[in-house]
């Protein structure tokens, strides 16, 4: 016969309740079903902190949108298109005034010699571009064609009495310029001055029409095409994230970018107005200079609209400088 200590009383196992205690309900929880109970995509699971989610959570997550800086050179190119149609369209509306003889134009001959008809001309390109830009970009860019150049009118107003100083600071380098490297009086641009009304046309155009479409083609979309290459090229070869985005959605660039970029925006700049001035070469250095001032306006200051209005009191000074020597354009031998 065994022995009762053997067999002592089992105690009740931790889950079992004392017989003389009630059951307490299950929880509410522990009665849904399991998929009710799977928390949402994307949400921590109760058994896995944050930081321990299982990794196909993170596969829901979405993808940060690539960083698209503007303008670029594609939309330069555009900017290029634009320009050609415009001259065609500019042309053709050339030719057809001359078969109608307006003005009296009726062959290109006349057309070079005549001062008027010819800055005409070239408003009406100008024009032609800038309705195209304006129609163009905001379809692409999905913001206005100014939005998207930075032109940023309001910091040209409040900086006005700084770039008024840069603007006399470019014309001291072209008194500079004019001493180190004098340059002969037979310059093309000298044979518009003696047209008659030339010099008060050039006057209108010099400080209107040229700085604000020169700026926004060089200064606008030139520079930071330039720009945004050699960060994307640096980008790639060291394969480095590019800069985000300012907060306005403009895009932010390298010291060196923006010094190369401002250098080869210069070029071109000077170039195209090497006609003008017999392709001297003191002119030439003295319009690099002037661009590359131009330049860190705008980078510096963030607005075309600031570089444009420096362009523009530079201009002025320059052709209020020649009304003043040669007494209202009178004496345009004294320039």
């Amino acid at each position: 016969m065994s022995n009762p200590q053997e067999f002592p009383e089992l105690e009740p196992l931790p889950n079992e309740s004392s017989p003389l205690e009630p059951t307490p309900p299950p929880a509410l929880e522990d009665t849904l079903p399991l998929f009710e109970q799977t928390p949402l995509l994307g949400e921590s699971h109760p058994q896995f902190p944050a930081e321990e989610s299982p990794i196909f959570v993170a596969w829901s997550q979405p993808e940060a949108p690539p960083v698209v800086r503007i303008p670029n050179f594609g939309h330069f190119g555009i900017l290029s298109v634009l320009t050609f149609a415009g001259a065609a369209a500019t042309g053709l509306l050339t030719q057809l005034a001359m078969h109608f003889h307006l003005f009296g134009v009726s062959n290109v001959e006349q057309l070079s010699k005549n001062i008027p008809y010819g800055l005409a001309t070239q408003a009406l390109l100008y024009l032609l571009v800038l309705v195209l830009c304006l129609i163009v970009f905001p379809l692409i860019w999905q913001k206005s064609l100014f939005a998207g150049l930075q032109w940023n009118g309001a910091t040209a107003l409040r900086l006005r009495g700084k770039l008024s100083g840069a603007a006399a600071g470019c014309f001291l380098l072209a008194m500079v310029d004019g001493i180190l490297i004098p340059t002969k009086g037979d310059a093309p641009i000298d044979e518009v001055f003696k047209a008659p009304g030339g010099a008060w046309l050039l006057f209108v155009f010099g400080v209107t029409f040229a700085p604000f479409f020169e700026e926004m083609a060089f200064r606008g979309f030139l520079l930071p095409a330039l720009c945004t290459a050699w960060d994307w090229a640096d980008e790639q070869a060291n394969q480095l994230a590019p800069l985000p985005l300012h907060p306005n959605g403009h895009p932010q660039w390298s010291t060196g970018a923006m010094i190369a970029g401002s250098i080869a925006a210069s070029l071109p700049f000077a170039a195209i107005h090497g006609a003008q001035t017999g392709y001297s070469l003191g002119p030439f250095l003295l319009l690099v200079c002037v661009s590359l001032v131009l330049c860190w306006v705008r980078l510096a200051t963030k607005s075309l609209a600031a570089s444009t209005l420096v362009h523009a009191c530079y201009n002025f000074i320059l052709f209020f400088l020649s009304f003043t020597l040669t007494d209202g354009f009178r004496h345009l031998d004294k320039m």
